[in-house]
């Protein structure tokens, strides 16, 4: 995940100063909203051919925006049904009270009349505990101190259940979080911060399950991240910041890296985050959010994952050599990502996401079912959040 400017240092935020998701021909609801209250609602399949190509590509994207106050272009693509969510940084968040009335003002954008898609917007962020906290509050925990704690399964759950209120209190429904990476070494990308439970593969797994189960138990979708794993990084590679490739055997990635999001499937896991690392033993010479053969083949195929995946930040610095943000998020989605997250700050960044899917369908170089099976994948999950 990227963090804009000083989101790099992965510090706290001191505010001071699916079960598994429908696929598309699941049965599954989109339900109709006004501000007041949700109407009946309607079949999935149902929902998808009264959306304009402007808004199916939209319903892929999550945006972001810089300040306290979400801009008039985010509240105007929300109002015509052109976003799935928002994504929020420390910078969007001065104290409780006002978040939550943010969430409310974008909310009652997505209760638009305008608004073909009026179920619960995916309102994220990183709130993984420990020294990644975008919220004030829950879980304190860091995942390291979690493992390392007198009890960790139940460690793993207070912080699941806390964390997954805290964020339920201000209206955010998604989490991204947890991290299931197998950290390699102390001081390691993932250790430097406390983001990694443990060097076993499946201490990893069995905390990451416990946290993700009671997270969700709450009402708040969880993430595993970064598919299929970032543990090996060292220190200074952060796909943030630059390429980075993790010469690994297959066999390692398959039977460590990858073990934990065995246990999150099993444990329902709503949404997936693929990683920008490359990965070669896996067959691709692209980011691992590029390519299908890690995302239609080692996530959907090999492990069975029928829920939402996400790409990591669409602005950082590991995509460097894959062109514009249009190019980018067009890539993605023909390897088989189903959200685009824009994390730059600004709505444009969403925009020209958007706008790279829809030339991709219109052009018949994005699959129209494959299209449209990952909008009903994100609607669904969307339908089966608390309104």
């Amino acid at each position: 995940m990227r963090h804009r400017s000083a989101r790099l240092r992965i510090t706290a935020i001191a505010i001071a100063a699916c079960g598994t998701v429908a696929a598309a021909t699941a049965v599954a609801t989109v339900s109709a909203s006004s501000a007041d209250s949700r109407a009946r609602g309607v079949p999935l399949a149902a929902a998808i051919p009264s959306l304009t190509v402007a808004q199916l590509a939209g319903q892929r994207v999550i945006y972001s925006y810089t300040g306290l106050t979400p801009p008039a272009a985010l509240i105007s693509l929300i109002q015509h049904g052109e976003a799935a969510g928002v994504i929020f940084f420390g910078d969007n968040i001065a104290s409780r009270t006002q978040i939550a009335a943010v969430i409310k003002t974008l909310e009652a954008a997505d209760a638009s009349a305008s608004n073909p898609v009026r179920t619960p917007l995916l309102l994220m962020t990183d709130q993984e505990g420990g020294e990644v906290r975008r919220l004030p509050g829950p879980p304190y925990l860091s995942e390291k101190q979690i493992g390392e704690s007198a009890d960790p399964p139940a460690a793993a759950t207070t912080a699941g259940t806390r964390g997954g209120n805290n964020l339920l209190g201000v209206g955010m429904n998604v989490n991204l979080a947890p991290v299931l990476d197998v950290f390699r070494a102390p001081g390691d990308f993932d250790d430097q911060f406390g983001r990694s439970y443990s060097m076993n593969p499946t201490v990893v797994s069995r905390l990451g399950a416990d946290f993700i189960t009671a997270q969700q138990h709450v009402g708040v979708a969880a993430t595993a991240k970064h598919f299929p794993g970032l543990g090996a990084a060292a220190a200074s590679q952060n796909t943030d910041a630059e390429p980075v490739t993790l010469n690994l055997p297959a066999a390692t990635i398959r039977g460590d890296d990858e073990l934990p999001y065995r246990a999150a499937i099993a444990a329902r896991v709503k949404l997936v985050m693929v990683s920008w690392a490359v990965y070669p033993a896996l067959g691709s010479k692209r980011p691992a959010g590029l390519s299908g053969l890690v995302i239609g083949g080692e996530l959907r195929t090999r492990l069975g994952f029928k829920g939402v995946t996400i790409t990591d930040a669409l602005e950082a610095g590991a995509l460097r050599g894959f062109g514009t943000t249009q190019n980018r998020a067009w890539l993605a989605a023909g390897a088989g990502m189903d959200l685009i997250l824009c994390a730059s700050g600004s709505p444009s960044q969403g925009q020209a996401a958007m706008s790279g899917l829809e030339h991709g369908y219109l052009n018949g170089t994005l699959n129209h079912a494959a299209f449209q099976a990952a909008v009903a994948r994100i609607l669904a999950l969307r339908a089966s959040l608390p309104a």
